[in-house]
């Protein structure tokens, strides 16, 4: 990256402040952190003046790579606590990897901008989800066994890897609309991060790996930079957010969250059609 210290010095400060928000999130919520980092990096990339076909692959993928080791570090604090559901990363395991190869494959075909929308449509999705779903309000009983169950493992990787997150932003509202536990639910969602993360960052520093007009210290689609500055803050926080998840009602936190994700959607849909 170009640029006297006084120009990076607050894409520095937004990074590590991207990596303390993001690793909270990813073990509170169990989201990864990707639907935070995601959009901050679009925008630094975009104050970069970084090409609009790649600033989105590139927010993409950096973020994945920073979900291994932020996922990793939230589902071992859950994995303690008891709340992964193993048999049902067993069972999704595979349809899970399946989407992501799915997710990374259409990435390769597809501009920044179809990025760009299908984020901030998912993210109002989840945003309204948050916000107006009551609480205990449940679709079914339990999650569909078989081919649907294999459907939806296959959804989550496909869209979650095209977002550049962790799985938990769709995985958790899923769960608990089939009557899981939120605290499961959420542990559960970590530990999936790990299944998308892994394959989804190799396919996107593959795809990037001869794209033109990359930033400087760029592996592929992922920033090499924005990772070291992001994930030891990111780590580090993950099991605050842990513990957190486990001592207090986190019912106010998914309303501001929400907004969040309302407004981070706006913006860019603004910058896709202004």
């Amino acid at each position: 990256m170009e640029g006297s210290w006084t120009e990076l010095l607050p894409i520095a400060v937004a990074m590590l402040g991207t990596g303390l928000i993001g690793g909270i999130m990813a073990g509170l919520l169990g989201v990864g952190g990707g639907i935070v980092i995601v959009p901050v990096l679009f925008h630094i990339l975009t104050g970069m003046g970084i090409d609009e076909d790649i600033r989105m692959h590139i927010a993409v993928g950096t973020s994945l790579a920073t979900i291994i080791l932020t996922s990793a570090s939230s589902a071992r604090s859950h994995f303690k606590r008891g709340s992964v559901d193993t048999a049902l990363l067993k069972s999704w395991g595979v349809p899970i990897f399946i989407g992501v190869v799915i997710g990374s494959t259409i990435s390769l075909f597809v501009e920044g901008q179809v990025l760009t929308i299908v984020f901030a449509v998912i993210a109002l999705i989840v945003s309204a989800n948050m916000t107006f779903r009551p609480d205990g309000w449940t679709v079914r009983d339990s999650l569909p066994t078989g081919f649907v169950r294999h459907v939806i493992g296959a959804g989550i990787g496909t869209f979650s890897t095209m977002m550049g997150i962790g799985g938990g932003t769709l995985t958790v509202p899923i769960l608990t609309a089939c009557n899981y536990p939120i605290r499961r639910a959420v542990g559960t969602a970590s530990a999936i991060g790990l299944i998308i993360a892994i394959p989804g960052t190799a396919g996107f520093i593959w795809n990037g790996l001869d794209a033109a007009n990359l930033p400087p210290f760029s592996f592929g689609f992922v920033s090499l930079i924005g990772f070291a500055l992001i994930v030891p803050v990111s780590v580090l926080a993950a099991p605050l957010g842990a513990r957190i998840a486990h001592a207090i009602p986190t019912g106010l936190l998914r309303k501001a969250f929400a907004l969040f994700l309302f407004v981070t959607a706006i913006r860019m849909f603004y910058e896709v059609f202004s």
